[in-house]
């Protein structure tokens, strides 16, 4: 019998989105460097092992979205990822550019 590990999927993370992930982390460790609150500190406030929370600096992919959510609300940070996709530019031309095309087809 296989372990949970083994049979545990993972996404593909591109180089362009490790990066992304990269400076997520970096950006949440000078936060918390900011504060002067110790990953040690952060550990103990999230649950978090120490290990996870060096990971999530890290921008580790392997590290859960809730995690991540959970070290940012320690931090007073958490509100920001409301802001992520809000301006949503590229959906909305998809989106006009839809009704473009029914609003054309409509008059033939």
């Amino acid at each position: 019998m296989q372990s949970n590990v083994a049979n545990k999927r993972s996404a593909v993370i591109f180089p362009k989105n490790k990066k992304i992930l990269s400076a997520l982390g970096e950006n949440i460790k000078l936060a918390r460097k900011r504060r002067t609150l110790t990953q040690t500190l952060i550990s103990e406030r999230t649950g978090l092992s120490r290990l996870t929370v060096r990971n999530i600096e890290k921008g580790d992919p392997g590290v859960s979205m809730g995690h991540y959510l959970v070290v940012l609300s320690v931090l007073g940070l958490a509100d920001d990822l409301l802001n992520v996709a809000k301006d949503d530019e590229l959906g909305r031309k998809l989106q006009d550019i839809n009704l473009l095309t029914i609003k054309e087809s409509k008059k033939k």
